[in-house]
């Protein structure tokens, strides 16, 4: 007995090599991936030099409502009522939603799957055929009722990695919600900013018309006295009417601006015309936070969102390879099936079946192969994707912290310089007046003083800007939690 059971020991044993023999062999002639790879890794922010361009400034990051530091209430209610009624943002969620869909079908393909079905179907059968008389040659009603299951092993994991696919694109697609919110209030923002700009160029305009109203009576005056000609009042009259001109179109531009709001909120352009005049102040004082650039990549976005992006393609492309190796699907199915209704509900109609099903890929005229190459393919635009992403962040972070620095040192020469040109302008008008000066030298010290006036008002009104431009460059508040966004976390490759 014993070395009969050594035996059977030994039989067994190689037959289960036989069979591992057969299984290699058998894989070793069917499709494969060899060869097909990708070398391309995401990007660190460590690793590009921006400690001179984006110095540590012991500052803090924007936080949500960081329009909120320019003091003007309609503004905040503004962004309020477009984050609430704009088209643009429902768009953004509609693609979520999509997105959401797709992650739920993905996950049904990692369960098992139950079905039920009926049908009733009136046949004639052929007496030549299968079906044996009585049946063979007439008419038959058949009742058939089944309730089947499936479930497929996902021994390589195929529908686990094409469902994290789908979560990191879920992911991306959030991420992209969140930037489409960031946009549109920092366009609603620098809208509005440039409305304020507008309303403070049509005071100076105004302001010019008082002035060359002012030049034109003086003008007058001297004419009388023989101090002028014609030629002087005329010239006079020229630049009033430039200046009324000016006015006409700044309210022109006022208008258009104001119905550039109301598009950005998803209303009508009467909505505009309820806009009151900006009340914008000043703003927080500049300063970078630290950890840049490594805690930008969770803070903005538009990198948030193409980090999940790669991700989903590395669970793409291994999804491709599990495409390689066997497919196994158990499947079983219990039921009724019998000709005409007396004899559907009885237990000689029962009907079963159970077995699994067994798919293997052995010549495909190289299908596979090409889909695993485009989806790396798709894998290596993703992450030049988020590489270039990366960059230009970078670069706007320091594009922007430059503009304002530079703004502030102008405004210091341009303020000097409109104190000067206003002190020449009244000096020049008051000679003028008293018969000391010719009209020239009074235009050409007015034409000065309304260009510093410019000036000053399109630098603060840019520095400004700039200020808001620089909030949306650092993410304008929003913080991603997730792993694939945390800068700790290493390089994503796909092999």
């Amino acid at each position: 007995m014993s070395n009969q059971s050594n035996a059977g020991q030994r039989a067994s044993r190689a037959l289960k090599v036989g069979v591992s023999v057969m299984f290699a062999a058998v894989l070793s002639a069917c499709v494969n991936y060899v060869g097909i790879h990708s070398d391309a890794k995401t990007a660190e922010p460590q690793q590009y030099a921006t400690q001179q361009s984006i110095p540590a400034e012991q500052g803090h990051w924007p936080a949500a409502d960081w329009a909120d530091q320019f003091g003007d209430a309609q503004l905040k209610a503004l962004i309020d009522e477009a984050l609430k009624g704009s088209p643009t943002l429902d768009q953004a969620r509609a693609r979520v939603a999509a997105a959401s869909a797709f992650s739920e079908t993905a996950k049904a393909g990692t369960m098992p799957r139950v079905d039920a079905s009926y049908s009733l179907t009136r046949q004639q059968f052929s007496s030549t055929a299968l079906v044996p008389p009585p049946y063979g040659g007439s008419w038959q009603t058949e009742n058939k009722g089944l309730l089947s299951a499936s479930y497929d092993l996902d021994l390589w994991g195929k529908n686990r990695e094409a469902l994290k696919s789908a979560v990191s694109q879920l992911q991306a697609s959030q991420a992209d919600a969140e930037l489409v919110k960031l946009t549109l209030t920092t366009s609603i923002a620098r809208t509005y900013n440039q409305l304020a700009r507008l309303y403070v160029l049509r005071d100076i305009a105004q302001q010019e018309i008082t002035q060359r109203e002012q030049i034109d009576r003086i003008t007058a005056g001297r004419i009388a006295t023989g101090l002028d000609t014609e030629v002087e009042r005329k010239t006079a009259q020229a630049n009033l009417a430039t200046s009324r001109a000016t006015l006409k179109a700044l309210d022109g531009r006022i208008l258009t601006t104001r119905y550039q709001i109301a598009a950005l909120l998803g209303a009508g352009p009467d909505r505009g015309l309820q806009i009151a005049r900006p009340t914008l102040g000043i703003g927080d004082e500049v300063r970078l936070p630290d950890n840049l650039p490594a805690d930008l990549v969770s803070r903005r976005p538009d990198i948030v969102a193409a980090r999940w992006r790669v991700d989903a393609m590395t669970h793409d492309v291994k999804e491709a390879k599990a495409e390689f190796y066997p497919d196994i699907n158990l499947s079983a199915a219990i039921g009724l099936d019998a000709f005409g209704f007396g004899r559907f509900l009885t237990a000689a109609s029962r009907t079963a079946s159970v077995g699994p099903a067994i798919h293997l890929p052995i010549f495909d005229a190289g299908e596979l192969r090409a889909q695993l190459k485009g989806r790396y393919a798709d894998f290596d635009y993703a992450v030049a994707t988020y590489n270039q992403t990366l960059v230009s962040a970078l670069s706007e972070v320091a594009t922007q912290l430059a503009d304002v620095r530079s703004t502030d040192g102008q405004l210091v020469d341009a303020q000097n310089a409109q104190d000067a040109a206003r002190q020449a302008d009244k000096l020049a008008l008051v000679q003028y007046k008293a018969g000391l000066t010719n009209q020239l030298t009074v235009l050409n010290a007015d034409v000065n003083a309304l260009s510093a006036d410019q000036a000053v008002a399109n630098l603060r009104m840019d520095r400004r800007d700039q200020q808001i431009a620089l909030a949306s460059a650092l993410g304008g508040g929003f913080v991603d939690a997730s792993n694939a966004s945390d800068p700790n976390t290493p390089s994503v490759a796909a092999r």
